[in-house]
């Protein structure tokens, strides 16, 4: 039992997380200092919007991988290379950086 417990655990672990679950990387601003705050501004809706592209694609993968282990005991979508948390985790980062800079430098 104790061992049956233990594989169940290792499953899970292996599914890909929600995407409200996954953090920013750390970027960092300076890939954005020298932009201006219109190009800040479109980055940041061409970000956001690549964003809602990949939370989605992470949301299916993630019921893939529900389903899979509901089935076969193996997370499908993650193993099959479906998992967007690496990007996910980027375009957050990015985000942020992007925000950070229009914060320093009083974009509307």
């Amino acid at each position: 039992m104790k061992k049956l417990i233990i594989l169940g655990c290792l499953l899970v672990a292996a599914c890909a997380k929600a995407p409200e679950e996954i953090s920013a990387a750390n970027i960092g601003p300076n890939p954005y200092t020298h932009a201006s705050c219109g190009d800040l501004r479109s980055e940041e809706v061409r970000l956001s919007q690549h964003l809602t592209n990949l939370s989605a694609a992470q949301r299916d993968a993630q019921s893939g991988d529900a389903l899979g282990v509901f089935l076969l005991g193996l997370p499908i979508s993650s193993m099959a290379g479906n998992d967007k948390e690496a990007e996910i985790s980027v375009t957050k980062g990015r985000i942020q950086a992007v925000e950070q800079v229009r914060i320093g430098k009083r974009c509307a």
